[in-house]
C-alpha cells in the first residue's frame, strides 16, 4: 500500500467506497472506517498503520497548500 488509492481499494474490498465531494472529509472517513476494521481484527496491524500513515500524510498535505493558499 502506498497511495489514497491503495487504502480506497482495501476499503473496497470489505465493501466500502467513501466520496462525499470534500477530499479532506473523504481521508477523514476512510481513517474512521480503517479505524474501525482494525478494531474489529479484519484487517492486519501492518495495513492499519500503513493505511493511517497514508491518510494523515495526505491530510497534511491538503491542509498546507490549502493553508498556503489563503
Amino acid at each position: 500500500m502506498k497511495t489514497v488509492y491503495d487504502v480506497q481499494q482495501l476499503l473496497k474490498r470489505f465493501g466500502t467506497i467513501i466520496y462525499v465531494g470534500n477530499r479532506i472529509a473523504d481521508l477523514e472517513l476512510m481513517e474512521a472506517e480503517v479505524k474501525e476494521l482494525y478494531q474489529f481484527q479484519i484487517i492486519e496491524a501492518h495495513e492499519y498503520q500503513r493505511a493511517l500513515l497514508i491518510l494523515r500524510k495526505e491530510t497534511a498535505r491538503l491542509r498546507d497548500e490549502k493553508g498556503a493558499n489563503s
